[in-house]
């Protein structure tokens, strides 16, 4: 089973995070590294359920 890599990167106005592996531009952005990782586990949910799986470069599990 595979999984999104998700990258969290720290800011001076909070943190970003997104994903790899996804066709289009999903983006968390929030105060705290969890919330940011909340914010963008809910986009990449949104954009596939959207776009369908042919957003995903490859078969990945989430």
């Amino acid at each position: 089973m595979q999984h999104i890599k998700i990258v969290v990167e720290k800011h001076p106005d909070g943190y970003l995070a997104y994903p790899l592996g996804i066709q289009g531009v999903v983006v968390g952005e929030e105060d705290s590294y969890e919330e940011a990782l909340n914010d963008v586990r809910s986009a990449i949910l949104f954009h596939v359920e959207t776009f369908g799986r042919s957003v995903l470069e490859s078969d990945f599990l989430f």
